[in-house]
């Protein structure tokens, strides 16, 4: 359970995602949060140095940091890190789109960003780039790539929930895995993030063999989310009293630039 805050000893280490969550060293401050994170580079991911860092972790380690508290961070895949959140294992997930079922087991912050999924194709399927909506890409059979529990916008999400659509729309556990199956020809396109996919082409050097079609969906507002079961709604509104002051004091601003270049 989080409670009243006192000077931190920050603890900022990750564990593979098939290992037991982190045990911080000692001494812990009263107020520390255990956070889950997904590798989505840019916002969240592990560096050559081993050290959790993107757009995100930057973020709450600036809005903590102002609240004088600690952290620890936690690697896994998004879908059992939400079974994380909603029974107290983790405190806090990023980049979250505010859904009523989540709603049931979680406190959501103020929004701090907006998100945009583009469809991404093989550079090779040209006859591909003349679709102009993800309804008109599956009526006309093709294959899309998606993360389990990921929420695509609302669009997305009644194609997927459709009886003579679900089966269009293929789950992964995490967005390199479509990757691959585009590469392998088992889907015809997957959605990411558009800054995520844009990192991730460049960083495997796939820009010549996957490119975006140049549809795009809205999810939305990304908020930070709390686990109702280790997280008081107190907490969350001394929470967005930091973030306020984070975002509108340029200290976010100067995050975004760095990711921007």
């Amino acid at each position: 359970m989080i409670s009243a805050c006192s000077p931190p000893t920050e603890q900022v280490a990750a564990t593979p995602p098939s290992e037991t969550p982190i045990v911080a060293t000692s001494p812990t401050p009263e107020c520390h949060f255990t956070v889950g994170f997904d590798a989505w580079e840019p916002y969240q991911y592990i560096d050559v140095g081993e050290q959790v860092t993107g757009l995100d972790i930057e973020l709450i380690k600036a809005v903590l940091d102002h609240m004088q508290c600690g952290v620890t961070f936690k690697a896994g895949q998004w879908v059992s890190l939400l079974g994380d959140l909603k029974n107290g294992q983790v405190d806090v997930l990023l980049g979250s789109s505010k859904t009523a079922a989540r709603e049931e087991y979680a406190y959501f912050s103020q929004a701090y960003r907006t998100e945009e999924f583009s469809l991404y194709v093989r550079k090779e399927d040209t006859n591909l780039l003349a679709i102009n909506s993800i309804a008109s890409f599956i009526d006309d059979k093709h294959k899309i790539g998606v993360v389990a529990d990921y929420y695509y916008g609302p669009e997305v999400s009644m194609l997927r929930d459709g009886s003579a659509t679900a089966e269009a729309f293929v789950a992964a556990l995490m967005g390199e895995v479509n990757v691959a199956r585009l590469l392998d020809h088992n889907i015809d396109g997957f959605l990411e993030d558009s800054f995520v996919g844009a990192s991730m082409l460049r960083r495997k050097a796939l820009a010549d063999l996957i490119v975006p079609q140049g549809i795009t969906t809205q999810t939305g507002d990304a908020h930070i989310m709390f686990s109702k079961q280790s997280v008081s709604a107190d907490v969350v509104d001394n929470f967005n009293q930091a973030l306020e002051v984070v975002m509108t004091g340029g200290q976010y601003q100067q995050i975004l630039e760095r990711y921007r270049q």
